[in-house]
């Protein structure tokens, strides 16, 4: 099982360095960053399973962070703050923050937090896929790559869901009907290929450089890897 990445925000170092070691004897994968400068970006272009963001950064502000993530992911955030008053609670909360802890704190306590939280949210692997900045959830039918959404139809889903569910594995355009469609009259070798340059074209759009789709001469497709 691939061990979940905490991505932690925190520009004072002492804390930091006791939040990464306590995160990683849990087996936790860290992240730190020292300020907010990146850390979008970082979280576009990396599977990132939880965020610890502290409220108060020496550049951008936990939360305009939390409101720009909020944009474009459903990743989990604890805050982490030195103000007490209720109105810092309430506004990280209302932003989209999953918990929210105050300064001092003990490390234990967070790593206890991170495990609630990361149960709470953490969706079934059988409805999630995570793979080489892909993002996808077989719940409500959607794709991101890099954080961006790739607006995929209904059966461009479903066909992007097999390849990826099968990384190498060659599927025959027979095999992509009869594995998505619930009625295959009136398919055609054709409809498949329109829908995978469809599926190509759109992820181009935010990535020109991926190219996961291979076609298999004399066969069909499948999802190669890198």
């Amino acid at each position: 099982m691939t061990a979940q990445k905490i991505l932690i925000v925190e520009d004072e170092e002492n804390i930091a360095e006791v939040l990464v070691a306590y995160c990683e004897q849990q087996g936790y994968v860290t992240v730190h960053f020292t300020s907010g400068q990146g850390v979008v970006d970082y979280i576009k272009q990396h599977d990132i399973d939880l965020v610890v963001l502290d409220l108060m950064l020496p550049d951008v502000s936990g939360i305009d962070i939390c409101k720009r993530l909020r944009l474009f992911s459903s990743v989990p955030i604890i805050m982490l703050t030195a103000k007490r008053e209720e109105e810092d609670r309430l506004l990280g909360l209302e932003l989209g923050a999953d918990d929210y802890i105050c300064k001092p704190f003990s490390p234990k306590e967070v790593v206890a937090r991170i495990k609630t939280v990361l149960r709470r949210t953490s969706p079934t692997i059988a409805n999630t896929i995570k793979y080489e900045g892909f993002r996808l959830s077989k719940d409500n039918y959607d794709a991101y790559l890099h954080g961006e959404n790739l607006k995929f139809t209904a059966v461009e889903f479903k066909i992007f869901w097999l390849f990826i569910s099968h990384v190498g594995r060659v599927f025959s355009r027979e095999d992509i009907i009869n594995s998505v469609y619930t009625c295959t009259d009136n398919i055609s070798d054709r409809n498949i290929d329109t829908h995978i340059k469809n599926i190509r074209k759109k992820i181009s759009a935010i990535d020109a450089d991926a190219s996961p789709i291979a076609a298999v001469y004399s066969v069909g497709y499948k999802f190669k890897s890198g």
